[in-house]
């Protein structure tokens, strides 16, 4: 893990960038990830939440910015369980 960021609209979520070319986003009252991002082609340097908190924004060594809209990551990920 390159870089951790807490969602600072007051959710119990995480952020993380990682090695793996990942942004994992974490449920920090259990541990658990919740959905792990793939897109980036390198290393992925840093990911922030956007300060509403219904974006990520990430950073990589492949030399992109990829902007993740959250309301659409989690209802895929709440409609897929």
């Amino acid at each position: 893990v390159w870089f951790a960021s807490f969602n600072p609209y007051g959710t119990n979520m995480i952020v993380s960038a990682s090695n793996d070319k990942t942004i994992k986003i974490w449920d920090i009252t259990n541990g658990e990830c919740i959905k792990t991002l793939q897109g980036h082609k390198d290393i992925v340097r840093s990911a922030l939440f956007s300060p509403d908190g219904n974006s990520i924004l990430s950073a990589s060594y492949d030399k992109t910015i990829k902007l993740w809209e959250i309301e659409w990551i989690l209802l895929y990920f709440f409609f897929a369980l």
